[in-house]
C-alpha cells in the first residue's frame, strides 16, 4: 500500500485554507462534467462564480484559476465566457441578464448550474430550450449564443453527431478564417487531401472546411479512434470515409490502403502511421504527392529517422512544432483532456474497486509540453505531483515550477496515480510496474504503443482482469496489482472526445497552413521534415487573440461565422539591425 501520510485523511491539517476533501472532490467533478459535455477549454476563458456557500465558491474559483481560467470582476466591462452558478435561481437569472446585455454577436456564454445540493438555475425561466449537443441546452429566446449546462444532470445518450459537429464549428473561428481565405483564393481546387486523424466532431469540421475550400477530401481513421456517427455525417456530406469502429487489424490496414489508393496529393496525419504506410506499401504514389503534414511529437520522431537515412520520399511539414500547436494543444489541451478522462474513468468504477484519489500523490513521467500540462492540471485539482524525467534540464524546469523530482522507479512507490507523458515506448517498464504501489492507477497521455510495457508484463505472467469501462486490474505474479486504463492507450482520444475544441482549432488552423504550404510550393521543398512557415503561427495567433477577447488580434474581431482574414497581419515596425557599437563607455567615435 502507499506510504501512510499523516495529512492525507485531513488535508486542512497541512493547510487550513485548503478545501476539505469532499468540497475538493465536488469542485473537481463539476469542472470535469462541464468540460466533458461541452468539450471546451477552461484555460483562458473569463468566468464568474455566482452566489453559493463561500467555501464552495472558493474551491471552484481555485480550481478554475489553477486550470488557467481568468476571473472576471463584476463591472469591469469585459465579456464573461462562463457563469458558474451556485446560489439561488434568482441570483443566477440576474447574472445571466447582466452578462447578456450588449453582448457581441458570436460571443458564446456558458451558464453552468453547479448547485451542489439543489439546482441553482431555473432552466424554464429562460423560455424553451433546444438540445445543442448531449448535455448542453441552447436558449434561443435569450440569444443564439447562450447555452446551459447542469452538473447535476447526465447528458443524453443520443450521439447527436450533427449537433456535435455544429457545436464544434461555432468554436473554431481560426480554422474557419484560414479555410475561408483558401476558398476565396481557389488554391485547393483539384487537390485531393487525405485526412488521417481521430475521427470525431472537430476532425469532421476540418474535413468539411477543406471540402468547402475546394479540395477533394478523403478520410481514414484507426479503429479505436472512429466515431461511427460522425463518419456517417461525413459520408452524407459527400466525403468518402474509410473507417469503422469495429474493424479488425487486417480490415484497418485495408481501409488505410483504400484511402491511399484514391491517390491523395496531400496527407494530413496524426502519429505518421499513414505517412509511413504509403512508404511501405504504396511507394509508387510518392512521386505524385506534394507532401504531408504531421501534428504529433511521436509521429515526427520516426519521420526524422527516415529523413536521416534518406528514406523519406516527400516533404513533411512539422505542424507539431508550430508554436500555436505545441504551446497550446500539447500543454493545455492534452493536459486537460488526459487528466479529466483519467479521473472520469476512475470515478465511474464500482465503489468496491474505485480508489480515492482526492488529494493524492501523482507522478508525471516526462516534462515536455504535454507533461507540463498534465502536471499543471493535476496540481490544480489538488494532487501532490512528482515529476520524473531523464533529461536533467527538463527535470530542473520541473523543480523551478515547484514540483518534486525523482527517478520514475522511486517515485511510483508511493503514487496513487501515474501518468506517462513521454511518447516513448517502455517508459513504464516492467521494472517500474513491479515498483508501483498496490492499487495505483496508470494512464497514458497521447503517446505510442507499449508506453506502458503491458506486453512484457503479460509475458512475465501478469493477469489482466476487467473491472470497469476501459479499466483493468493488471496483476504481476511477483509484483503489485495496478489499475490499467484503456490498456495503456491514448486515454484522451479512445476514452473521451479528444482535446478541447478551442485548442484543436489552433492545431487545425496550423494544419490548413501546412496544406497551403504544400500546395503552393511542395515541389520546391526538401524531401525531409520541414518547419512550418512562421507566418502561419503569427496569423493564427492574431485571429485567436481576437476570438479570446484579447487585444492584439486583427481588426474586426474573429468571433462571428464570417471569420476574420487570417493572412492580413497588423502593421509592424520594420525590423532593424541593432547598433553593434557599445555606448556603455560613451558615444563611439
Amino acid at each position: 500500500m502507499p506510504r501512510a501520510d499523516p495529512t492525507r485523511a485531513d488535508p486542512t491539517r497541512a493547510d487550513p485554507t485548503r478545501a476539505d476533501p469532499a468540497t475538493s472532490a465536488w469542485a473537481s467533478a463539476a469542472v470535469r462534467h462541464t468540460a466533458r459535455v461541452t468539450n471546451t477549454l477552461l484555460a483562458a476563458r473569463r468566468f464568474r462564480v455566482v452566489g453559493g456557500d463561500p467555501r464552495d465558491a472558493a474551491a471552484l474559483h481555485a480550481s478554475l484559476v489553477g486550470l488557467g481560467a481568468r476571473p472576471a470582476d463584476a463591472g469591469d466591462g469585459a465579456a464573461v465566457d462562463q457563469l458558474w452558478c451556485l446560489g439561488t435561481p434568482e441570483q443566477s437569472a440576474a447574472a445571466v441578464e447582466d452578462a447578456t446585455a450588449d453582448r457581441p454577436r458570436g460571443a458564446l456564454l456558458l451558464v453552468v448550474d453547479a448547485g451542489r445540493h439543489v439546482p441553482a438555475v431555473d432552466e424554464d425561466a429562460f423560455g424553451p430550450t433546444v438540445l445543442a449537443r448531449p448535455g448542453v441546452l441552447g436558449v434561443p429566446t435569450l440569444s443564439d449564443d447562450v447555452f446551459l449546462v447542469s452538473t447535476g444532470r447526465e447528458p443524453e445518450d443520443d450521439p447527436a453527431a450533427e449537433a456535435r459537429i455544429r457545436w464544434a464549428r461555432r468554436s473554431m473561428p481560426v480554422s474557419r478564417a484560414v479555410a475561408d481565405e483558401l476558398r476565396q483564393g481557389g488554391l485547393l481546387r483539384g487537390t485531393r487531401v487525405g485526412v488521417s486523424l481521430f475521427l470525431e466532431p472537430k476532425t469532421a469540421v476540418l474535413s468539411l472546411l477543406l471540402q468547402d475550400a475546394g479540395a477533394e477530401v478523403v478520410v481514414y481513421a484507426h479503429t479505436d479512434e472512429t466515431d461511427d456517427a460522425v463518419a456517417a455525417v461525413l459520408r452524407r456530406a459527400g466525403v468518402p470515409v474509410h473507417a469503422s469502429s469495429t474493424a479488425t487489424v487486417a480490415e484497418q490496414r485495408a481501409l488505410a490502403l483504400a484511402m491511399l489508393d484514391t491517390r491523395p496529393h496531400v496527407l494530413v496525419d496524426d502519429g505518421s502511421h499513414v505517412i509511413r504506410l504509403v512508404h511501405q506499401e504504396r511507394p509508387d504514389l510518392l512521386p505524385t504527392m506534394l507532401g504531408a503534414a504531421e501534428e504529433t511529437t511521436s509521429g515526427l520522431r520516426p519521420l526524422r529517422v527516415m529523413a536521416a537515412r534518406g528514406q523519406l520520399g516527400i516533404p513533411v511539414v512539422a505542424v507539431n512544432d508550430a508554436r500555436t500547436k505545441t504551446f497550446f494543444d500539447n500543454r493545455y489541451g492534452t493536459g486537460q483532456s488526459t487528466v479529466f478522462a483519467t479521473l472520469d474513468l476512475v470515478d465511474a468504477l464500482d465503489p468496491g474497486v474505485r480508489p480515492d484519489l482526492t488529494g493524492g500523490r501523482a507522478v508525471v513521467a516526462g516534462f515536455g509540453h504535454v507533461g507540463e500540462g498534465v502536471a499543471l492540471v493535476l496540481r490544480a485539482l489538488g494532487f501532490r505531483v512528482t515529476v520524473a524525467d531523464t533529461d536533467p534540464v527538463r527535470a530542473l524546469q520541473a523543480v523551478f515550477a515547484g514540483y518534486e523530482v525523482a527517478p520514475l522507479v522511486d517515485a511510483v512507490r508511493t503514487a496513487d496515480l501515474v501518468v506517462s507523458a513521454t511518447g516513448v515506448a517502455d517508459t513504464v517498464s516492467l521494472t517500474v510496474l513491479r515498483a508501483c504501489a498496490p492499487g495505483a492507477v496508470l494512464s497514458v497521455a497521447g503517446g505510442v504503443d507499449q508506453e506502458i510495457a503491458v506486453e512484457d508484463a503479460v509475458a512475465a505472467g501478469a493477469e489482466r482482469t476487467t473491472v470497469g469501462r476501459r479499466v483493468e486490474r493488471l496483476t504481476l505474479p511477483d509484483g503489485p496489482g495496478v489499475l490499467l486504463l484503456d490498456g495503456g492507450g491514448c486515454i484522451n482520444i479512445t476514452a473521451a472526445e479528444g482535446n478541447p475544441i478551442e485548442v484543436m482549432d489552433l492545431s487545425f488552423a496550423a494544419q490548413l497552413g501546412a496544406v497551403r504550404m504544400l500546395v503552393e510550393r511542395g515541389d520546391e521543398l526538401d524531401r525531409a521534415v520541414v518547419p512550418i512557415d512562421p507566418e502561419v503561427d503569427e496569423a493564427t495567433a492574431r485571429v485567436a487573440l481576437a476570438a479570446f477577447g484579447a487585444r492584439g488580434g486583427p481588426p474586426g474581431g474573429g468571433g462571428d461565422e464570417g471569420g476574420t482574414s487570417a493572412g492580413a497581419l497588423a502593421a509592424q515596425p520594420v525590423d532593424r539591425e541593432p547598433d553593434v557599437r557599445t555606448r556603455r563607455f560613451g558615444d563611439p567615435t
